[in-house]
């Protein structure tokens, strides 16, 4: 079985984002960590070469495939920044993500352009309702 290539490492978050070349997606990348580990308490780790998360949970797939995984967490890429919360595909969500803003989404992402285009109160709702049904449903590590 093939081994998971996201993982935490000790890469420094901040000289990762230090890094992101246009300097409004830079600003908007270390609010966003300011945010995160404000809402999760939780610090700041690189996972891979390019995710910024926030906590850990195991998964297990009926495959057998297994792992670890931030329980929140965001990437300032190129196109837009990514956001990972993985409880966003329930149902329960859709009242709030109605009053997100412009952003772009699939099943455990969210994509936004820059943080302007989101109302950071919604935001913040989102990212502690994610982080506390994940870290409910999956054992954390």
């Amino acid at each position: 079985m093939a081994e998971n290539k996201t993982k935490p490492t000790e890469v420094s978050v901040d000289d990762f984002i230090n890094a992101v070349e246009s300097p409004k997606k830079r600003e908007d990348a270390f609010a966003l960590k300011k945010m995160m580990e404000e809402i999760t308490g939780e610090p700041a780790v690189m996972w891979g070469p390019s995710i910024v998360g926030f906590g850990s949970y195991h998964y297990k797939y009926a495959t057998g495939h297994e792992g670890d995984a931030p329980i929140v967490g965001f990437s300032p890429r190129k196109a837009a920044h990514s956001l990972y919360l993985l409880s966003c595909e329930q149902q329960d969500f859709e009242p709030l993500l109605t009053k997100l803003g412009k952003y772009k989404r699939s099943v455990a992402c969210l994509y936004a352009n820059k943080l302007s285009d989101l109302n950071e109160d919604i935001l913040r709702e989102l990212i502690a309702k994610s982080y506390a049904t994940t870290k409910a449903k999956y054992p954390t590590t």
